[in-house]
């Protein structure tokens, strides 16, 4: 749910004149910035295994920020491991065969036995009514006191603590629909440290504890989309919305995938996708360039090198009709209208990004004013484009949550009015300027810190295939036009392309 709730809580802009000062200043800040004086800063150099670092040098201040991104998310899933990539970066926190243990040798042999009793209770498990009670209560016993047994070897937090007394700050990682990204920033003088932890993550790593941190991963689903009315609509939204492609399963997976995937699938889910052909690392701050790389070499280099996976070749087929799904519930109503679209890399990713900014972004947008401040029927009102992600094919989404007294229809017949105006009205010269101008002043934002930095590097480098189209993307919005926005309206905000969810409030009785 946190990745949606990311996606959702779009940020407000500031004032006009906030605006106004950003119109004036962002020009030269960004020619300060510009992707010529980037590139004489940056250094980049893939190992022979085929793992990619980008190096941006910012001196500063001591310290560096570390950002791996690694090519997998919950769209790399099939049906009987969904949630697995979630799961996954749990793992990635247990340490390694040096990291976390005070006895590997005996460990793995725990561990091992931790397997083979788990297949034997699955198995079991699988007979349904016609199991052995008595052998299921057996295996049961005997599967809890391995899992004892392997606690005895474990070291708990290791990884996360040696970091800890080396001075790191935003230790973490996350997992979305596209990616599975870990984030460290640490003193400049600690970077062989991280390169030592971080390529043993990869190279050396333990599973420990999978079935505890999957019985984690399980109660989050309870917490996230069984409690919640939203999370539940999200889950049903994405599952009409998406017929064939994995965007239309939930990252966190479905439970009867959680209760029984299994160690060693996880195991074979790394091997696939966590080679170094699929790991990209983007470092910015207080370094030296050839340091990097002689470290690298030292220590990344030694991950054995494997094919890249391919990417998802299920494709979306074509709506051919309006898709509707409703949930009544005791709670705040809601209303999502999708509608589908390419992916970042099709050329008509700079118009939905004015037309975000347009309609949906903040205070001043379409919808807001239209919605919340003019006609007073939401308490809030926005549209964005990339729900669930970007790599593939995705939605552009708006939403609205009905103020008090007023209904979830009056609130979609609200946004249909406004999607009109963008078909049949072209946008004004003043409304496209502002949003030009805050897709320069969000540039200057992420390039503000150094951990902000690496992760737009590593993600345009990934998902584009050149870092260098984080600075692209402006010269791409600088050319749309009024009529770029009514040709894409019209193209793609079509009612046969259209998926609508709601929450419908009712009552006990109900």
């Amino acid at each position: 749910m946190k990745h949606e709730i990311r996606k959702l809580s779009v940020a407000v802009v500031g004032t006009t004149a906030l605006l106004f000062a950003v119109a004036v200043v962002a020009p030269t800040l960004v020619r300060a910035q510009d992707l010529a004086e980037f590139g004489q800063r940056m250094t980049e150099f893939t190992l022979d295994n085929g793992l990619k670092f980008l190096i941006l040098e910012r001196h500063e201040a001591p310290v560096v920020s570390f950002h791996t991104y690694a090519d997998v998310g919950s769209v790399d899933e099939v049906k009987g491991i969904t949630g697995l990539a979630h799961l996954f970066e749990h793992m990635a926190f247990k340490g390694t065969k040096t990291i976390g243990t005070n006895d590997f040798e005996a460990e793995a042999k725990a561990l091992a036995k931790i397997d083979e009793l788990y297949e034997a209770l699955k198995a079991e498990q699988r007979k349904g009514q016609q199991a052995d009670k008595t052998r299921l209560e057996e295996l049961q016993a005997q599967f809890k006191e391995a899992q004892q047994e392997a606690q005895k070897y474990m070291v708990h937090d290791e990884f996360e603590e040696v970091f800890k007394h080396a001075g790191s700050a935003g230790f973490n990682a996350y997992t979305s629909f596209d990616a599975t990204q870990y984030i460290v920033s640490l003193p400049s003088n600690k970077v062989q440290l991280w390169m030592l932890m971080e390529s043993d993550r990869f190279c050396n790593p333990v599973i420990r504890e999978f079935y505890k941190e999957r019985d984690v991963v399980m109660e989050e689903r309870r917490l996230a989309i069984e409690s919640q009315p939203q999370g539940r609509l999200i889950e049903e939204f994405l599952g009409i919305a998406y017929k064939a492609h994995p965007y239309g399963t939930h990252i966190i997976g479905h439970m009867s995938d959680l209760q029984t995937m299994t160690r060693p699938e996880a195991e074979a889910f790394f091997r696939k996708y966590y080679g170094p052909g699929n790991l990209t690392v983007a470092i910015v701050g207080d370094v030296n360039p050839e340091k990097i790389r002689v470290l690298a070499e030292k220590y990344f280099a030694r991950i054995p090198a494997g094919p890249k996976p391919e990417p998802v070749e299920t494709v979306e087929p074509p709506q051919l009709g309006r898709r509707r799904v409703v949930l009544e519930d005791r709670s705040q109503p809601i209303v999502f209208i999708g509608y589908h679209k390419p992916g970042i890399n099709h050329p008509d990713n700079a118009v939905f990004d004015a037309i975000t900014d347009i309609i949906g972004i903040g205070r001043t947008s379409r919808l807001y004013k239209s919605l919340v401040k003019e006609k007073k029927i939401a308490v809030a009102a926005s549209a964005f484009q990339g729900f669930p992600g970007d790599k593939y094919p995705s939605l552009f989404l708006f939403y609205a949550v009905p103020a008090k007294g007023h209904a979830n229809q009056e609130c979609e017949e609200a946004i249909y009015a406004e999607i009109e105006r963008l078909k049949t009205k072209l946008v004004s010269a003043e409304e496209l300027a502002k949003a030009k101008t805050r897709s320069r002043a969000s540039l200057i934002r992420q390039l503000a810190s150094n951990r902000g930095l690496a992760a737009q590097l590593a993600f345009y480098e990934v998902i584009t295939g050149d870092w260098r189209n984080l600075f692209r993307q402006l010269d791409q919005i600088d050319k749309v036009t009024a009529e770029y926005i009514q040709r894409v309206a019209k193209e793609y905000f079509r009612r046969k392309n259209r998926t609508v969810g709601v929450i419908e409030t009712t009552t006990a009785e109900n």
